[in-house]
Protein backbone atom coordinates (compact mmCIF):
# COMPACT_ATOMS: atom_id res chain seq x y z
CA UNK A 1 0.00 0.00 0.00
CA UNK A 2 0.78 3.53 0.00
CA UNK A 3 0.82 5.28 3.32
CA UNK A 4 0.36 8.90 4.30
CA UNK A 5 1.65 9.28 7.78
CA UNK A 6 1.63 12.60 9.24
CA UNK A 7 3.96 13.61 12.10
CA UNK A 8 6.34 11.59 10.50
CA UNK A 9 9.08 13.68 11.63
CA UNK A 10 7.42 13.35 15.15
CA UNK A 11 8.21 9.81 17.75
CA UNK A 12 5.14 7.81 17.20
CA UNK A 13 4.92 8.69 13.65
CA UNK A 14 8.79 7.64 12.70
CA UNK A 15 8.37 4.54 14.69
CA UNK A 16 4.85 4.02 12.80
CA UNK A 17 6.69 4.91 9.01
CA UNK A 18 9.45 2.92 9.52
CA UNK A 19 7.61 -0.25 10.28
CA UNK A 20 5.29 0.35 7.11
CA UNK A 21 8.79 0.31 5.02
CA UNK A 22 10.08 -2.78 6.77
CA UNK A 23 7.27 -4.22 5.56
CA UNK A 24 7.64 -2.93 2.03
CA UNK A 25 5.06 -0.43 1.75
CA UNK A 26 5.15 3.19 0.29
CA UNK A 27 5.63 6.06 2.85
CA UNK A 28 4.60 9.43 2.33
CA UNK A 29 5.20 11.25 5.36
CA UNK A 30 4.27 14.90 6.24
CA UNK A 31 5.35 17.68 8.97
CA UNK A 32 5.93 20.99 9.59
CA UNK A 33 9.03 20.52 11.63
CA UNK A 34 8.32 23.08 14.23
CA UNK A 35 9.91 24.18 17.47
CA UNK A 36 7.59 22.37 19.90
CA UNK A 37 11.01 20.64 20.53
CA UNK A 38 14.33 20.30 19.09
CA UNK A 39 13.77 20.42 15.11
CA UNK A 40 17.46 18.95 15.36
CA UNK A 41 15.60 15.38 17.04
CA UNK A 42 13.08 15.76 14.54
CA UNK A 43 15.42 15.63 11.39
CA UNK A 44 17.84 12.92 12.82
CA UNK A 45 14.99 11.03 13.21
CA UNK A 46 13.95 11.80 9.14
CA UNK A 47 17.44 11.15 8.42
CA UNK A 48 17.15 7.16 9.48
CA UNK A 49 13.94 7.51 7.13
CA UNK A 50 14.98 9.41 4.13
CA UNK A 51 17.52 7.39 1.28
CA UNK A 52 14.91 4.15 2.30
CA UNK A 53 13.29 2.80 -0.80
CA UNK A 54 9.81 3.39 -0.77
CA UNK A 55 10.07 6.97 1.07
CA UNK A 56 9.15 10.22 0.68
CA UNK A 57 9.12 13.31 2.67
CA UNK A 58 7.10 16.42 2.45
CA UNK A 59 7.21 19.10 4.39
CA UNK A 60 4.00 21.36 4.96
CA UNK A 61 1.36 22.12 7.71
CA UNK A 62 -1.36 20.76 7.97
CA UNK A 63 -3.34 24.13 8.60
CA UNK A 64 -2.34 24.62 4.86
CA UNK A 65 -5.08 23.61 3.57
CA UNK A 66 -3.94 23.82 -0.22
CA UNK A 67 -0.90 22.14 0.37
CA UNK A 68 -2.62 19.55 2.01
CA UNK A 69 -5.07 19.05 -0.83
CA UNK A 70 -2.69 18.88 -3.16
CA UNK A 71 -0.61 16.36 -1.22
CA UNK A 72 -3.55 14.15 -1.44
CA UNK A 73 -4.31 15.23 -5.27
CA UNK A 74 -0.64 14.02 -6.08
CA UNK A 75 -0.15 11.14 -3.81
CA UNK A 76 -3.01 9.07 -3.63
CA UNK A 77 -2.60 7.66 -0.59
CA UNK A 78 -4.18 4.14 0.15
CA UNK A 79 -4.13 4.75 3.89
CA UNK A 80 -3.72 7.25 6.05
CA UNK A 81 -2.29 7.40 9.41
CA UNK A 82 -2.70 11.02 11.15
CA UNK A 83 -0.17 11.57 14.04
CA UNK A 84 0.80 15.04 13.66
CA UNK A 85 -0.86 17.80 16.32
CA UNK A 86 -0.32 19.92 18.75
CA UNK A 87 0.99 17.85 21.77
CA UNK A 88 1.51 18.83 25.64
CA UNK A 89 -1.04 19.18 28.26
CA UNK A 90 0.35 22.02 30.24
CA UNK A 91 1.75 24.03 27.02
CA UNK A 92 -1.93 24.10 25.95
CA UNK A 93 -2.74 26.46 29.15
CA UNK A 94 -0.31 29.20 27.48
CA UNK A 95 -0.52 28.29 23.82
CA UNK A 96 -4.55 27.81 23.37
CA UNK A 97 -4.60 28.86 20.07
CA UNK A 98 -2.06 26.84 18.40
CA UNK A 99 -3.70 23.72 19.84
CA UNK A 100 -7.08 24.87 17.83
CA UNK A 101 -5.44 25.95 14.59
CA UNK A 102 -3.38 22.48 14.46
CA UNK A 103 -5.75 20.03 16.21
CA UNK A 104 -9.17 21.15 14.97
CA UNK A 105 -8.86 23.21 11.73
CA UNK A 106 -5.79 21.03 10.45
CA UNK A 107 -7.27 17.77 11.33
CA UNK A 108 -10.36 19.37 9.12
CA UNK A 109 -7.79 19.33 6.13
CA UNK A 110 -7.34 15.86 6.21
CA UNK A 111 -10.88 14.45 6.57
CA UNK A 112 -11.78 17.11 3.84
CA UNK A 113 -8.85 15.69 2.07
CA UNK A 114 -9.90 11.90 2.47
CA UNK A 115 -12.87 13.02 1.56
CA UNK A 116 -12.84 14.27 -1.66
CA UNK A 117 -9.45 12.24 -2.61
CA UNK A 118 -11.02 8.99 -1.40
CA UNK A 119 -9.34 7.16 1.98
CA UNK A 120 -9.32 3.48 2.28
CA UNK A 121 -9.06 3.96 6.18
CA UNK A 122 -8.23 6.63 8.42
CA UNK A 123 -6.43 5.66 11.43
CA UNK A 124 -6.03 8.79 13.72
CA UNK A 125 -4.31 9.45 17.12
CA UNK A 126 -6.58 10.50 20.16
CA UNK A 127 -5.21 10.63 23.77
CA UNK A 128 -6.04 9.10 26.80
CA UNK A 129 -6.79 12.80 27.88
CA UNK A 130 -9.93 12.66 26.82
CA UNK A 131 -10.95 10.93 29.84
CA UNK A 132 -10.06 13.70 32.21
CA UNK A 133 -12.38 14.20 35.01
CA UNK A 134 -13.58 10.23 34.33
CA UNK A 135 -12.24 8.41 37.69
CA UNK A 136 -13.43 5.38 36.95
CA UNK A 137 -10.56 2.83 36.31
CA UNK A 138 -9.27 1.19 34.11
CA UNK A 139 -10.40 3.98 31.15
CA UNK A 140 -12.91 2.54 28.78
CA UNK A 141 -13.48 3.20 25.31
CA UNK A 142 -17.24 2.56 26.27
CA UNK A 143 -17.73 4.67 28.79
CA UNK A 144 -18.16 8.38 28.15
CA UNK A 145 -15.69 11.60 27.69
CA UNK A 146 -17.27 15.07 28.14
CA UNK A 147 -15.32 16.42 31.00
CA UNK A 148 -11.64 16.63 29.26
CA UNK A 149 -9.33 18.87 32.26
CA UNK A 150 -7.32 20.31 29.17
CA UNK A 151 -7.63 22.03 26.13
CA UNK A 152 -5.76 19.34 24.29
CA UNK A 153 -7.90 16.72 25.95
CA UNK A 154 -10.93 18.93 24.45
CA UNK A 155 -9.39 19.24 20.91
CA UNK A 156 -8.55 15.35 21.18
CA UNK A 157 -12.62 15.35 21.95
CA UNK A 158 -13.55 17.28 19.06
CA UNK A 159 -11.64 15.22 16.61
CA UNK A 160 -12.90 11.75 17.76
CA UNK A 161 -16.39 13.45 16.88
CA UNK A 162 -15.16 15.37 13.55
CA UNK A 163 -14.00 12.04 12.43
CA UNK A 164 -17.52 10.55 12.94
CA UNK A 165 -19.25 12.95 11.60
CA UNK A 166 -17.40 12.29 8.36
CA UNK A 167 -17.58 8.55 8.41
CA UNK A 168 -21.36 8.58 9.46
CA UNK A 169 -21.83 11.06 6.06
CA UNK A 170 -19.07 9.88 3.47
CA UNK A 171 -18.51 6.60 4.24
CA UNK A 172 -14.94 7.13 5.03
CA UNK A 173 -13.05 3.98 7.57
CA UNK A 174 -12.04 5.74 10.31
CA UNK A 175 -10.24 4.36 13.86
CA UNK A 176 -9.23 6.32 16.37
CA UNK A 177 -6.28 5.42 18.81
CA UNK A 178 -6.54 6.64 22.78
CA UNK A 179 -2.72 6.36 23.26
CA UNK A 180 -1.28 6.57 26.67
CA UNK A 181 1.57 7.46 27.91
CA UNK A 182 4.54 6.33 25.27
CA UNK A 183 7.86 6.29 26.01
CA UNK A 184 11.41 4.50 24.58
CA UNK A 185 14.26 5.42 22.10
CA UNK A 186 13.75 8.74 19.88
CA UNK A 187 11.35 9.61 22.68
CA UNK A 188 9.96 13.46 22.71
CA UNK A 189 12.07 15.71 25.01
CA UNK A 190 8.50 17.30 26.92
CA UNK A 191 7.95 13.82 27.99
CA UNK A 192 8.71 12.81 31.57
CA UNK A 193 10.92 9.42 30.32
CA UNK A 194 13.38 12.07 28.48
CA UNK A 195 13.51 15.12 31.08
CA UNK A 196 13.57 13.09 34.08
CA UNK A 197 16.89 10.91 32.44
CA UNK A 198 18.56 13.84 31.35
CA UNK A 199 18.44 15.90 34.65
CA UNK A 200 19.27 12.24 36.70
CA UNK A 201 22.26 12.42 34.29
CA UNK A 202 23.11 15.69 35.12
CA UNK A 203 22.51 15.82 38.59
CA UNK A 204 19.40 18.60 38.82
CA UNK A 205 16.35 18.13 40.49
CA UNK A 206 13.27 16.68 38.95
CA UNK A 207 10.08 18.22 39.66
CA UNK A 208 7.55 15.45 40.97
CA UNK A 209 4.13 16.90 41.08
CA UNK A 210 1.30 15.97 43.21
CA UNK A 211 3.92 14.91 45.51
CA UNK A 212 4.85 11.75 43.35
CA UNK A 213 1.21 10.70 43.96
CA UNK A 214 -0.08 9.74 40.22
CA UNK A 215 0.51 7.01 38.06
CA UNK A 216 0.43 6.24 34.15
CA UNK A 217 0.10 3.62 31.65
CA UNK A 218 3.86 3.78 30.14
CA UNK A 219 3.59 2.12 26.95
CA UNK A 220 6.92 1.08 25.32
CA UNK A 221 7.30 2.38 21.92
CA UNK A 222 7.33 -0.99 19.88
CA UNK A 223 4.13 -1.83 21.29
CA UNK A 224 2.55 0.88 20.11
CA UNK A 225 4.05 0.78 16.53
CA UNK A 226 3.02 -3.14 16.24
CA UNK A 227 -0.37 -1.98 17.68
CA UNK A 228 -0.91 0.94 15.11
CA UNK A 229 -0.01 -1.05 11.76
CA UNK A 230 -2.27 -4.21 12.92
CA UNK A 231 -5.19 -0.96 13.46
CA UNK A 232 -4.46 0.12 9.82
CA UNK A 233 -5.18 -3.27 8.60
CA UNK A 234 -7.91 -3.83 10.58
CA UNK A 235 -10.40 -1.72 8.71
CA UNK A 236 -13.78 -1.10 10.08
CA UNK A 237 -17.40 -1.43 8.86
CA UNK A 238 -20.51 -0.54 10.94
CA UNK A 239 -21.47 -1.97 14.15
CA UNK A 240 -24.89 -4.01 12.76
CA UNK A 241 -25.91 -3.81 16.79
CA UNK A 242 -25.57 -0.35 17.21
CA UNK A 243 -28.22 1.15 19.04
CA UNK A 244 -29.05 5.34 18.90
CA UNK A 245 -30.91 4.54 22.09
CA UNK A 246 -28.11 3.08 23.94
CA UNK A 247 -25.50 4.58 22.09
CA UNK A 248 -22.32 2.79 22.58
CA UNK A 249 -19.04 5.38 22.39
CA UNK A 250 -16.92 3.04 21.01
CA UNK A 251 -18.78 1.65 17.40
CA UNK A 252 -21.34 3.11 15.56
CA UNK A 253 -23.44 2.18 12.53
CA UNK A 254 -21.12 4.37 10.15
CA UNK A 255 -17.59 2.91 9.54
CA UNK A 256 -15.85 4.04 12.92
CA UNK A 257 -14.02 2.69 15.72
CA UNK A 258 -12.46 3.72 18.99
CA UNK A 259 -9.85 2.07 20.78
CA UNK A 260 -7.19 2.77 24.27
CA UNK A 261 -3.70 1.73 22.87
CA UNK A 262 -1.96 1.33 26.15
CA UNK A 263 0.01 -0.89 28.27
CA UNK A 264 -2.67 -2.05 30.42
CA UNK A 265 -0.46 -2.03 33.83
CA UNK A 266 0.04 1.55 35.26
CA UNK A 267 3.27 2.66 36.55
CA UNK A 268 3.59 4.54 40.00
CA UNK A 269 5.68 7.88 39.59
CA UNK A 270 8.37 6.36 41.89
CA UNK A 271 8.78 3.14 40.95
CA UNK A 272 8.59 5.17 37.25
CA UNK A 273 11.84 7.35 38.71
CA UNK A 274 13.13 4.32 40.55
CA UNK A 275 13.65 2.58 37.00
CA UNK A 276 15.32 5.02 35.46
CA UNK A 277 17.76 5.11 38.89
CA UNK A 278 18.27 1.99 37.81
CA UNK A 279 19.28 2.35 34.65
CA UNK A 280 21.03 5.18 35.01
CA UNK A 281 22.87 4.16 37.98
CA UNK A 282 22.37 7.54 39.76
CA UNK A 283 19.87 9.01 41.88
CA UNK A 284 17.21 11.38 41.66
CA UNK A 285 17.44 14.77 43.26
CA UNK A 286 13.51 15.02 43.66
CA UNK A 287 11.45 18.50 43.83
CA UNK A 288 8.22 17.61 45.28
CA UNK A 289 5.55 20.17 44.28
CA UNK A 290 1.74 20.11 44.30
CA UNK A 291 -0.82 19.01 41.35
CA UNK A 292 -0.78 21.17 38.14
CA UNK A 293 -3.60 22.42 36.55
CA UNK A 294 -4.65 20.28 33.58
CA UNK A 295 -3.37 17.31 35.04
CA UNK A 296 -5.19 13.77 36.08
CA UNK A 297 -4.31 11.39 38.93
CA UNK A 298 -4.00 8.54 36.90
CA UNK A 299 -4.45 6.58 33.66
CA UNK A 300 -4.94 2.99 32.71
CA UNK A 301 -6.01 1.78 29.57
CA UNK A 302 -9.09 -1.21 29.49
CA UNK A 303 -7.01 -2.53 25.56
CA UNK A 304 -9.66 -5.77 26.07
CA UNK A 305 -11.49 -4.49 22.68
CA UNK A 306 -7.63 -4.08 20.57
CA UNK A 307 -7.10 -7.31 22.10
CA UNK A 308 -9.89 -9.17 20.64
CA UNK A 309 -10.11 -7.33 17.44
CA UNK A 310 -6.08 -7.04 16.14
CA UNK A 311 -4.14 -9.41 18.77
CA UNK A 312 -2.71 -6.00 20.66
CA UNK A 313 -0.59 -7.40 23.38
CA UNK A 314 1.88 -5.28 25.08
CA UNK A 315 5.06 -6.95 26.44
CA UNK A 316 7.71 -4.62 27.66
CA UNK A 317 7.92 -4.12 30.89
CA UNK A 318 8.82 -0.83 32.33
CA UNK A 319 12.28 -1.47 33.96
CA UNK A 320 13.61 -3.07 30.35
CA UNK A 321 11.81 -0.31 28.50
CA UNK A 322 13.83 2.38 30.13
CA UNK A 323 16.83 0.45 29.96
CA UNK A 324 16.49 0.87 25.94
CA UNK A 325 15.74 4.10 26.28
CA UNK A 326 18.68 5.74 28.49
CA UNK A 327 20.95 3.50 26.27
CA UNK A 328 20.06 5.46 23.41
CA UNK A 329 20.18 8.46 25.24
CA UNK A 330 23.49 8.24 26.26
CA UNK A 331 24.78 6.90 22.72
CA UNK A 332 22.33 10.30 20.85
CA UNK A 333 23.79 12.67 23.17
CA UNK A 334 27.35 10.63 23.74
CA UNK A 335 27.11 10.96 27.55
Amino acid sequence: MKVLVTGAAGFIGFFTARALLNRGDQVVGLDNLNSYYDPGLKRARLAQLKGRNGFHFIEADLTDRAAIDLLFRNEKPDRVVHLAAQAGVRHSLSHPHIYIESNVTGFLNVLEACRHHGCGHLVFASSSSVYGANAAMPFSVHDGTDHPLSLYGATKKANEMMAHSYAHLYGIPTTGLRFFTVYGPWGRPDMAPFSFTAKILAGTPIDVFNNGRHARDFTYIDDITEGVVRVLDHVPGPNPDWDGEHPDPATSAAPYRLYNIGNNQPVELMDFIAAIEEATGKEAVKNFLPMQPGDVLATYADVEDLSRDVGFAPSTPIREGMRRFVAWYRDYYRI
